[in-house]
């Protein structure tokens, strides 16, 4: 009984994942978080528009956590903290990141070398 109750008390209300705050500021800081969150289970959606349950737990979790006072930024980094970095659709740059803040640039790059050298031999 103890522990049931503790499990209820460590887990948001399931009902946050699919109802708005009652505080429009809260509500609004709560839905660009959740934006920004990259479902674990559908992984190409955001934890916004995924119907996935882990989702929807975690929508429910941001939402109780703004509630709470927490801040976006204090919420965001308490997911990475807890799921890695992969969670966030914007990585922080580190070690790890490089390869994924290096690689549009350098195909970038690639792709403009490969249509100078297209052009020049066209002349």
């Amino acid at each position: 009984m103890i522990v049931a109750l503790l499990l209820a008390a460590a887990t948001p209300d399931a009902g946050l994942a699919h109802t708005q705050l009652r505080d429009p500021v809260k509500e609004a800081a709560a839905r660009g978080l959740m934006e920004s969150i990259r479902c674990l289970v559908c992984q190409g959606q955001s934890i916004a528009d995924s119907d996935a349950d882990m989702a929807g737990e975690m929508r429910a979790l941001v939402r109780s956590r703004i509630a709470a006072g927490e801040t976006p930024r204090q919420v965001r980094d308490w997911l990475i903290a807890r799921y890695g970095d992969y969670v966030s659709y914007d990585p922080p740059l580190g070690w790890a990141t490089l390869p994924l803040w290096i690689a549009p640039i350098a195909l970038l790059a690639l792709g403009v070398v490969l249509a100078r050298g297209s052009f020049r031999r066209r002349r």
